[in-house]
């Protein structure tokens, strides 16, 4: 069954999910993520993210500084965040755990 949200609850519902996953920061209609990751690690991450990002028909950016992997989700140009793209953040999550191999 498919829930449907109206504009404020929909708004509530993706600042709840949000609070859920750490190291995710908000900034207008984006959400941002940095990440420690070696070249192996980046390049399994960034695998893994295309396969869900191209299932979701979502394209985050994902950059790579030094030893750091920065991953931008939403459109940034007044589009509203989308429950796709917050579901996109919680599989990118799962992805970071699965190739550092850390604690959920």
């Amino acid at each position: 069954m498919r829930v449907l949200f109206n504009g404020r609850a929909k708004h509530d519902y993706l600042d709840d999910a949000l609070t859920l996953l750490s190291g995710w920061t908000r900034e207008g209609e984006q959400i941002r993520r940095t990440m420690v990751l070696d070249d192996t690690q980046h390049a399994a991450l960034t695998e893994r993210v295309k396969v869900v990002a191209d299932a979701l028909r979502l394209r985050p950016e994902i950059s790579r500084r030094a030893d750091r992997t920065h991953i931008r989700v939403g459109h940034g140009d007044g589009e509203p965040l989308t429950e796709g793209e917050v579901l996109l953040a919680a599989r990118i999550e799962d992805a970071f755990r699965a190739v550092t191999d850390a604690p959920a």
